[in-house]
Parts: C-alpha cells; sequence; structure tokens
C-alpha cells in the first residue's frame, strides 16, 4: 500500500497514526524517526526500507485498511549511529520528538525538530574528524551558473559566478567535494542534472524555484548577516551567486529548525584564484585518497595536523592550491621561521590538547551542543595563553608576518574560561538530560533543589527536632507516604497540642496527621526536585549557550587562528622531518626541479630514493619519456606533478632546490580502465581524456601523458601520438612531460621545442636492474621481455617471445633497407594526370601477383587473431617476393 493510499482518509487511522501521518505527509521523501517513549518509530514504507538499509526486525503494529502496519524502530540513545549509517547512504532523516506534556486525552504531542542531511551534519557522531559536510548549491540562467558553497560545521560560506561550461563545473564541484547538491526543481534543462551526475557522487536534492527566486535573494542575505547591503562582500553584481546562496539558507533553517548565527559573513571566490584540478587528474595523483584500497594518498602521509580543524584546513588546502605568490610566500615565511631556530614541537604540544572547537562553535550555535563541547571550549580557552607563549618567539624576532596576524586573532577569552570553570562541572555526563552538568556554587535555586533532592532525609530529621521543640511533644513524628504525602503525625492524645498553623491532613483511628505550610512546601520541592532540577539545568546550559552566540564572531576568528598556526606548523614538521626545501616562485613560465622525489614513494620504499631533475620552459616545453616499463617513468611524473602542487599550498617541498613559474591548471593522463557503465572502452577512456588536455590546456598549464595510443594498432596509436605531441608544443604550448615507447617521437625534438629523457636500466646475466634514474636521451629498448620475466612470466613463454622477437627485429631491419619512411602528416598534392597513372600501375601490379590474390581471397578476416593476422601478412610478403 503506497502512501498517497494510506493518507487519503486519516479518519480511519487511530489518533497517533493519524498524527504520524500528517507529519509524513510533510516529508514524504524522508524516512521519519517518531518518538515514542524510548523507541524511535519507523512505520509503513519507512520501516521497510530501514529495514534492508539498516538489518533492523520489521514488525507489525495495529491496522491500516484491514492489513498490518509494518513498523520497526531503533533505541533512542543508540540512534546516532544509525543516523550516521542512513546518512552516509545519502538518505535524510527526519527527527520527531515528544515537545508536549502527558495528559491521557490524545496522543502526546510531538513536531519535527531536526532534519539531518548529508549535507547539513554537524555532530562529531555523524562525520569524521578530517570530514567535511558541504552543501553546495547550483543556479543556473542562460550560459551563467551561480554556486555557493556553505559547511555548517564549519561556518564556511562561499560563492562564485562563472560562465557555464560543464567541464569548468565538474573542476568546481571535485574541489568543492559536495556531501549534497541543491538545484532547482523547475531547472529548464533536465540534461543538466544528468551531466552533474556523471560528473560527482552525492545525493542531488531538488527544491522550490522560490528559494532560487532573485529578487528576493537579496533580502534573504542581508537578513542573515544583519546588512543593509552586500557591496561590503563584493558580490553585489552577482546575481546568481546570490540566489545560490540564498537557496543554502533557506534550507540550513529548514533542516536544522533555528537560526544560522554563525554564519556571519560569505566569501566571493574566482575560480581562477586556484590551480585547477579536474577529477581525474586528482584521483591520478592520490590526493586525498589512494587508487587502491590499501594505497597511500599525500594527504595521509603528510596529515600530522594536531587539531581536527586544522586537518580539514590541509584537506581543502591540498584540493585548491592557490595562484597568489604573496598569500604563498607569507605561508614559507612562517614555515621558514619554525626551522631557523624557533622549533614547532613546543607549539605542537599546546595544539594537541585543543578540541575540534570549530565544529563545537557551531553546535553552539545551531543550539545542538552537549555538555562536553563547553569542556571542550573551555579547554581551547585554557590553552590560549600558552600558545601565544610557544609562538613568542617569533613574534619578537618578527620573523613572520602570518604568525604575527593569526597570534592577534587568538584574542584573549581568560573572561570566558573563568566563566565555564563556575558553570560547568569538571567531567560533564555526555547529555543534558543525565543532570549534574551545572557546576555547584553557580545558581542558588539550583543548589537549592539538589540539596532537598540529595538530603530530604536530614531536612526531615531536623524539622522533627524542631517540631518537638515547638510544640513540646516528644513523640511527635514526620513520616510519609505515596497517597498523602509528607505529614506531622500526633496521637490522639496528644492532638489537642497540635499548634493553630497545622492543618488537619488525614484522621486515623489512633492518630492524627497534619500539613504545614512549611511542610507543603518542602513536600512540593521534594517531590518534583529531580525534574526541577533538571529544568533548571536546561534553562542555565541554554542561557550560557546564548551567552556565547553573543560572542562567536570573536570565537570563529580565534579556532580559524588555530587551524592556520596548525597547518603551517604541521609543514615546517614535514619539511623537518623529511628534508624538504623552500620552493621559488617566477613571473616566468617553467618548471625548474633538482633532485625531486616523490613524497608517497619515498616513504613507503626501503631503499634510498633516487632523485631527478625536472626542466621545463618556453624553450623546453616538452620532454619525451622513453625507456622500459616499472622504471620510473610515471613516478617521475607524477612527483613533479606533486612538487608542484605542494609549492602552490605554500609547503616546502620534496627537492634539493625548486623554482617555478606561473601554473593555472594540472592535467594528468595516466592510465586508464573499461568505464563500463559508461559503455566506454580502456582507448575510448584514454581517447576522452586526452581531448579534455587539448581542449582546456593553456601555455601555463602543466600536463602530464603516459602512453597515449597504446590501446589501439601501433601505426594509429603511433599517428595520434605524434599529433598530440605536435599541437602540445605548437599550438597549446604548454609544460609537458610526455611517457611513450614509441621510439619514433623522440625523432620530434629535432624540429620543435620537446627534449628527450629515458629512465635508466641495465642488463645483468640476461636480468634486469631497474635504476630510476632519468638521463637526457631516448631509450635504447624498452626491456619488455625483462620486465615481463620480473613479472613472473613462465620461462617457456619468455623463451618463445625471445625467439619471435628476433625474428621481427630481422624483418624490420629488412623492410628498413628498402622502405623510405615518409612523413606520417605531410600535404601531398597530386595532378589529377598522376593520380590515374598511379592508379593503373597499381591494377597492373595487382594482377600480376595473383598468388597474392588467391591468398588473400582464402582469408577469413573476422577470424583472425592480431598475431595470426601478422603471421598472413609475412605469408603475403614472401609470396610477393617469390612472384617477383
Amino acid at each position: 500500500m503506497h502512501m498517497q493510499e494510506i493518507t487519503a482518509d486519516l479518519s480511519s487511522h487511530t489518533p497517533m497514526m493519524q498524527q504520524f501521518l500528517k507529519i509524513k505527509m510533510q516529508h514524504p521523501d524522508s524516512l521519519l524517526f517518531y518518538r515514542m517513549g524510548d523507541f524511535y518509530e519507523l512505520f509503513f514504507d519507512d520501516a521497510r526500507k530501514a529495514t534492508k538499509l539498516l538489518g533492523i526486525t520489521l514488525t507489525h503494529r495495529g491496522k491500516a485498511d484491514g492489513e498490518p502496519i509494518p513498523m520497526a524502530g531503533v533505541p533512542y540513545h543508540a540512534a546516532e549511529g544509525y543516523i550516521a549509517r542512513l546518512v552516509k547512504m545519502g538518505e535524510a532523516v527526519v527527527i520527531c520528538e515528544q515537545v508536549g506534556e502527558v495528559t491521557g486525552k490524545g496522543p502526546v504531542e510531538r513536531a519535527v525538530v531536526r532534519i539531518i542531511t548529508p549535507g547539513t551534519l554537524t555532530d562529531d557522531a555523524l562525520l569524521t574528524a578530517h570530514q567535511s559536510s558541504n552543501l553546495v548549491a547550483l543556479c543556473f540562467q542562460q550560459n551563467q551558473i551561480g554556486i555557493a558553497l556553505l559547511d555548517l560545521s564549519a561556518g564556511i560560506f562561499k560563492v562564485q559566478q562563472q560562465e557555464f561550461k560543464t567541464e569548468q563545473l565538474a573542476i568546481e564541484l571535485s574541489r568543492l567535494m559536495p556531501s549534497e547538491l541543491l538545484v532547482d526543481e523547475n531547472i529548464v534543462d533536465p540534461n543538466i542534472i544528468e551531466q552533474i551526475k556523471k560528473q560527482i557522487d552525492c545525493p542531488i536534492t531538488k527544491r522550490p524555484n522560490v528559494d532560487f527566486n532573485l529578487n528576493n535573494a537579496q533580502k534573504t542575505l542581508c537578513d542573515q548577516f544583519a546588512v543593509s547591503t552586500l557591496s561590503g562582500f563584493g558580490i553585489d553584481h552577482l546575481p546568481l551567486a546570490k540566489a545560490a546562496a540564498a537557496a543554502l539558507i533557506h534550507y540550513a533553517k529548514e533542516t536544522q529548525k533555528t537560526a544560522l548565527p554563525h554564519i556571519r559573513s560569505i566569501k566571493l571566490e574566482q575560480s581562477s584564484d586556484f590551480i585547477a584540478l579536474d577529477p581525474v587528474t586528482r584521483r591520478n595523483l592520490e590526493i586525498i585518497e589512494p587508487l587502491f584500497e590499501h594505497g597511500t594518498s599525500l594527504f595521509s602521509l603528510i596529515n600530522d595536523c594536531q587539531t581536527a580543524m586544522g586537518g580539514r584546513l590541509l584537506s581543502r588546502t591540498l584540493m585548491q592550491p592557490i595562484r597568489d605568490t604573496a598569500l604563498l610566500e607569507n605561508r614559507l615565511d612562517a614555515i621558514d621561521a619554525l626551522l631557523k631556530g624557533y622549533h614547532e614541537s613546543p607549539v605542537r604540544l599546546v595544539l594537541k590538547e585543543i578540541g575540534d572547537i570549530e565544529r563545537v562553535l557551531s553546535r553552539i550555535a545551531l543550539g545542538s551542543a552537549r555538555p562536553r563541547d563547553l569542556v571542550q571550549l573551555r579547554q581551547a580557552c585554557a590553552k590560549i595563553p600558552f600558545l601565544r607563549h610557544a609562538i613568542q618567539p617569533i613574534i619578537h624576532a618578527k620573523q613572520s608576518k602570518l604568525i604575527q596576524e593569526l597570534n592577534e586573532e587568538l584574542g584573549d577569552f581568560n573572561g570566558l574560561h573563568q566563566h565555564l570553570i563556575s558553570a560547568i562541572v569538571d567531567n560533564p555526563p555526555v547529555l543534558l538530560r543525565d543532570g549534574n552538568v551545572i557546576a555547584e556554587g553557580f545558581d542558588d535555586e539550583l543548589d537549592e533543589l539538589r540539596k532537598i533532592r540529595d538530603h530530604a532525609g536530614q531536612f526531615l530529621i531536623d524539622l522533627e527536632i524542631q517540631e518537638r521543640e515547638r510544640t513540646g511533644v516528644n513523640t511527635l513524628k514526620i513520616g510519609y507516604n505515596r497517597v498523602s504525602g509528607y505529614y506531622i503525625e500526633l496521637t490522639r492524645a496528644q492532638a489537642e497540642q497540635a499548634p493553630d498553623h497545622y492543618i488537619r491532613r488525614q484522621t486515623l483511628k489512633n492518630a492524627e496527621r497534619y500539613i504545614t505550610p512549611e511542610l507543603k512546601s518542602f513536600e512540593d520541592k521534594v517531590l518534583s526536585s529531580e525534574s526541577r532540577a533538571l529544568a533548571r539545568e536546561k534553562m542555565l546550559f541554554e542561557k550560557l549557550l546564548e551567552q556565547l552566540r553573543a560572542d562567536i564572531g570573536n570565537l570563529q576568528m580565534m579556532s580559524s587562528a588555530i587551524a592556520q598556526i596548525d597547518l603551517v606548523v604541521n609543514f615546517a614538521h614535514q619539511a623537518r622531518l623529511k628534508n624538504w626545501a623552500r620552493p621559488e616562485y617566477s613571473p616566468e613560465i617553467g618548471i625548474q626541479i633538482i633532485a625531486g622525489r616523490h613524497p608517497v614513494v619515498e616513504a613507503l620504499i626501503k631503499t634510498p630514493y633516487t632523485p631527478n631533475d625536472t626542466h621545463l620552459d618556453f624553450n623546453h616545453r616538452m620532454a619525451i619519456i622513453t625507456g622500459p616499463n616499472m622504471g620510473g617513468k610515471s613516478t617521475f611524473m607524477r612527483q613533479t606533478a606533486l612538487i608542484s602542487l605542494l609549492a602552490y599550498c605554500g609547503c616546502f617541498v620534496p627537492a634539493q632546490s625548486v623554482k617555478l613559474g606561473p601554473i593555472d591548471r594540472i592535467f594528468t593522463r595516466i592510465g586508464s580502465a573499461d568505464d563500463l557503465s559508461s559503455g566506454k572502452s580502456t582507448f575510448m577512456v584514454e581517447m576522452t581524456e586526452t581531448s579534455q588536455i587539448l581542449h582546456h590546456a593553456t601555455n601555463q598549464s602543466l600536463v602530464l601523458m603516459d602512453e597515449v595510443g597504446r590501446g589501439t594498432s601501433t601505426y594509429d596509436g603511433l599517428s595520434l601520438a605524434w599529433a598530440c605531441v605536435l599541437d602540445l608544443t605548437k599550438r597549446i604550448k604548454c609544460l609537458c612531460l610526455f611517457a611513450t615507447h614509441y621510439f619514433e617521437l623522440t625523432e620530434l625534438s629535432k624540429e620543435t621545442a620537446i627534449d628527450n629523457y629515458h629512465v635508466t636500466a641495465k642488463e645483468l646475466n640476461g636480468n634486469l636492474i631497474l635504476l630510476h634514474k632519468v638521463q637526457q636521451g631516448p631509450a635504447s629498448q624498452s626491456h619488455g621481455l625483462q620486465v615481463a620475466k620480473l613479472a613472473g612470466i613462465p620461462a617457456s613463454v619468455i623463451k618463445e617471445a625471445q625467439k619471435r622477437l628476433r625474428i621481427l627485429e630481422k624483418q624490420q631491419q629488412q623492410q628498413l633497407q628498402s622502405v623510405v619512411q615518409n612523413d606520417l602528416f605531410a600535404e601531398v598534392q597530386l595532378e589529377p594526370e598522376l593520380i590515374e597513372s598511379e592508379m593503373i600501375e597499381t591494377i597492373v601490379e595487382i594482377e600480376k601477383a595473383s598468388p597474392v590474390l588467391d591468398a588473400l581471397a582464402d582469408l577469413d578476416v573476422d577470424d583472425l587473431t592480431p598475431r595470426q593476422a601478422l603471421e598472413q601478412l609475412y605469408q603475403l610478403k614472401q609470396l610477393l617476393k617469390i612472384k617477383a
């Protein structure tokens, strides 16, 4: 039964199920977690879906139209784990809580308190320390696109607007790494969505057109930032960027069910600010994720940041290397200062004691902070003076402008630290509802409630002594039962001595029971002291969060400064540990690397790494690299790209020295595999990637190309590789490393700005020794059989291959003696008469070669393997020789 059929007539359902269905109708595409006592329950299709996704038991409750209602549930105290799994699968979860009091008249009032989606996560239980939850919105209009990103967990909000190009959008989405993407449900061209789905793997949420309204966007953003104009943010002239940003604000408020006080500003970005890295390049260079399950990425290798927010900043930095050399030099100066006498270890020790303040502040702003979040904030405030002390030597020496600026941004939170000490106990429980969060002495009323709760027995003893003395009745006693509550009991004979303020509560056979205003007040307090104490703690905690929100801007600045210090200190630590050098930047196009190393490979191998130089400039724009497989061609190319990337992150690099000119993009075409889901063969994937490079590379791009053309026949592949080399060097004029087994390409160095290099290898007693050294000049041979032997190919196969190789080399020599190689790409113009003459001569020659025609007629071409076809060609050649 579908939800539309179920909700057609709500009157047929129980009051509780009517309540559920009304709420569910508002969230048809999300899983509704409906609070019932100690469980979150799911019903109907939600229950069936959750059962499959979570592996929980499907049960039933009541009936709808005569059929049992499917139900599944999870304990509320363990719900975070289940929700995390669902969100990781791309599902949205609606949390519906009991918000009313139990009255016995109808179901308890319930309301949606939060909607959890992949792009709106802020809880540590739902996010890993180095994972960001990026909510991205796209707004299209004609040939323009507005892009906005909001990270609720970090308070990051940024926008851009640019010309809409599918390939450029892929690059931006790859850089932004969205966890969830918002688009207008009325998007004009539905093909755009299909294109986006091919580029990213994240949920795409369609939102109402009104959220993207260009006219309302300005007001939405001005209201959010409490300003009258957006001119201070530099986005007044970007309507699509504003519309995308407004859509994010609407969605975030709808899902969080609260205001967003920590979203205080918006940053304008330009794609030209960063070195563009398309998805293929990010994957090939293994920047964040390794290519293989047990591999090592660049991020995992160099991430020794001491704070979670520093680690996330490192991830963002690696994904978007910047082109502003002034900012890069400031970062390098800070690293230099840490390396030149001002050791980074003391700073790292302090940073290690600081929690994830960035996310704590987001939860404070959204009202979802927990007691231990405030303990983290308190500890961070306590560590600020120690962090200042650790960086003081650098500041006094005036060695780093960046460190001086960050020191000022750390601020002074001693007053807040003391306030949190007085407000929160040393080790509070995880949840506020567990009580005993607010420290003793912070609030007199809470202290009294706790005293009553914890010392009710002693209070009654003291009151009983006091009343005996006041009345002179030594047998007076104070008691309690569930029916009467607290009471003062006198015997029937002593009842006449009861003071006037005693109010008779109950008459027994031999005794009278009384209540006094004081005892009644105590009764009210003690019977409700625990619930009142919890309510009082909740009120005080929320008031404390409100006070913290008032200072959220300065706290965010402090958090950002800590993250940046952590990043710089980590870069210095890597440089010291791995012997990395400071890069230089030049306005002239080129890459000069002396003794460069691949950072990941160097860290993983047990033998000393063989460093290599890279020299590319205007007059030597391309290096064609030949040599055996496994010789290190791909490693050499990747290390050039990674060194360049690290340098443009403001990091020291694994080399003796590096000098870099401007780089706008890095492209890689290294290795490929069948893309079966898209119906693309290995060669098609290779050609698609090559096409992207040839269409979008510029004279400031760094291009790495490995084995172009190897996925097709020898002559096709060679021709394609030849043409690509000429296009890259003559038309595009980019900086390029081009690895190949086509030795014919090395001849191009005679006519254009190309250098030949090879990776060295030696044969010793029939065994191949790979030296991994890149030297000038082309390779003499590819050592393919020797590499096959290293890979474990059986000796009999190697022996047969060697035999065939000698035959082929001999035949090739004979052909070279009799055949003159023509220019594959020369434009030859023939006169019509000459063409006719050539055709007649060719026909005559073919007629003379009747044995060849007979042999061709007998061939079943479609049934030949490549090897068989080659053998048949040799046989036909022999027939021609015999005939001649």
